[in-house]
C-alpha cells in the first residue's frame, strides 16, 4: 500500500511538472501584453481573443496551416507504401539477403538527419527542386524511411506464414499476397505508423528550414520561426502561434491515440 501510494504521488507531481507548462501556454495567449507584462504568471482579469484574431489578420496563416497538410499527409501517404512493400520483401525473403536489407535501414536509424544536410541541399540544388514542396515531400520521405521500415518489419514478422503458403498454393502471386493479406493484417501497425509519422512531418523544422524560403510555400513551425523576429516583444502573440501550431496534432492525437497504443502493442506482443 505504501509504495502504491508513493507511485500514485510521483505520477501526479510528474503530470503537474507536464500540464503546468501547458497552462501557462494557454493562459498566456488570452491576455494581452499589458497583463502579461504586468503578471506574466498569472492569472488574467479578463480574457481576450485578440491574439488569435491578430494573427490570423496580420499573417498567411491558412496558406502555412495549407502547406503544412499537404506536406504532412502526402509523406505520410507515400511512406506508408513504399515502407511497407520494403517491409513485406524483408518479411518475405526470409535469408540472409532480408537481413543484409533490414541491417542497412537499421543503419539508418544511427545516422542524424544534421549529418546529411549538405549532400541534400547539394543533391536537391542539383535537381532544380529546392523551395519545391514536392522536394520537401522526397526528403522527408527518404529520412524517415528506416524509422517506419523498422516499425512495419517487426510487426509484419509476427504473421503466420501459413497464410501466405494458403494464398500461394490457391494461385496468388505476391503483389496479391501484399495488398490481400499482409496490408489488412497490419492495419493497426499502419495506424501507429502513420501517427507517428504525421506527428513528426508537422512538427519538424529542419528540412523546411533548409529547403524552403519563399514565404508562400513556408510550413507551420518554419512560420513560427519567422514569427520570432516580428513579435519578438509581443510574447502572448508569439506564443499564441505555438498554440495554434500544436493545436491540431494534439486533438488529433487525442483522437487516435487508443489505434496508435493498440498498434504498438500489437506489434510487440505479437514479436
Amino acid at each position: 500500500m505504501p509504495l502504491r501510494i508513493a507511485g500514485r504521488l510521483f505520477l501526479l507531481a510528474f503530470a503537474i511538472i507536464i500540464l503546468l507548462p501547458l497552462i501557462f501556454l494557454i493562459v498566456t495567449t488570452i491576455k494581452d501584453q499589458q497583463q502579461f507584462y504586468a503578471s506574466p504568471l498569472g492569472i488574467p482579469s479578463s480574457f481576450t481573443g485578440q491574439n488569435y484574431s491578430h494573427l490570423f489578420d496580420s499573417q498567411p496563416m491558412l496558406s502555412y496551416f495549407s502547406n503544412s497538410i499537404t506536406v504532412s499527409f502526402s509523406t505520410v501517404v507515400l511512406e506508408l507504401i513504399v515502407s511497407s512493400m520494403i517491409a513485406y520483401g524483408i518479411y518475405r525473403i526470409a535469408n540472409r539477403l532480408g537481413l543484409i536489407l533490414y541491417g542497412i535501414f537499421l543503419i539508418g536509424l544511427m545516422v542524424p538527419a544534421q549529418v546529411n544536410m549538405i549532400p541534400i541541399y547539394s543533391f536537391m540544388r542539383d535537381l532544380g527542386l529546392m523551395n519545391s514542396r514536392f522536394g520537401l515531400i522526397l526528403v522527408t520521405v527518404s529520412m524517415l524511411l528506416p524509422v517506419a521500415v523498422f516499425m512495419l518489419t517487426g510487426f509484419m514478422r509476427a504473421l503466420p506464414k501459413e497464410m501466405f503458403e494458403a494464398g500461394s498454393m490457391d494461385g496468388a502471386g505476391e503483389w496479391r499476397l501484399y495488398s490481400q493479406i499482409a496490408l489488412p493484417l497490419s492495419a493497426p501497425s499502419l495506424a501507429a505508423t502513420a501517427i507517428f509519422l504525421l506527428v513528426s512531418v508537422w512538427n519538424d523544422l529542419l528540412f523546411p528550414m533548409l529547403l524552403l524560403t519563399d514565404k508562400a510555400k513556408m510550413t507551420l513551425p518554419l512560420a513560427l520561426l519567422q514569427f520570432q523576429g516580428e513579435y519578438s516583444t509581443n510574447y502572448p502573440g508569439l506564443l499564441t502561434g505555438v498554440v495554434l501550431i500544436s493545436l491540431p496534432m494534439l486533438i488529433l492525437f487525442l483522437l487516435l491515440q487508443r489505434y496508435f497504443i493498440s498498434g504498438m502493442a500489437a506489434g510487440s506482443l505479437k514479436g
